[in-house]
């Protein structure tokens, strides 16, 4: 009889059940946020730089054409035709250059040149004035 109970006792033994892991599949996926986070995190930093230095520049445009001397007219003229078309970045400073350029224009290919007139001066004064505004 005790072989019997013995043998019945054996067949009450179930096998063993295979238990899912998962965590090699959990330890990769949160690795694999991490990464995401941190380039995410990366690419709204490198962002962030790169408009200050847009303004930064900006406002080392709108310096060098507040510094124009207008004694030197050719130079004055192609220094103030630079810098404005570097600053010309939305439509109301784009019209504005648009209208401006064609008056510097007469300073430029010249071997000799007269001093600006006021009404070039005055645009190109409004031109700065709107510029400071919007930086």
């Amino acid at each position: 009889m005790n072989e019997q109970n013995i043998s019945a006792q054996l067949r009450d033994i179930k096998p063993l059940l295979e238990i899912p892991d998962s965590s090699y599949y959990i330890y990769w996926g949160l690795i694999g946020f991490g990464v995401l986070l941190v380039l995410a995190i990366l690419f709204f930093v490198l962002k962030k730089l790169w408009e200050n230095r847009k303004i930064n520049l900006a406002k080392g445009y709108l310096e060098a054409l507040k510094k124009i001397d207008w004694h030197d007219s050719k130079k004055s003229a192609y220094e103030a035709t630079h810098y404005a078309r570097l600053l010309a970045t939305d439509e109301r400073k784009k019209e504005l250059f648009a209208q401006l350029e064609p008056m510097l224009e007469k300073y430029k290919y010249k071997k000799v040149v007269d001093e600006i007139d006021t009404e070039t001066q005055n645009k190109f004064n409004l031109y700065v004035q709107v510029a400071d505004e919007s930086i």
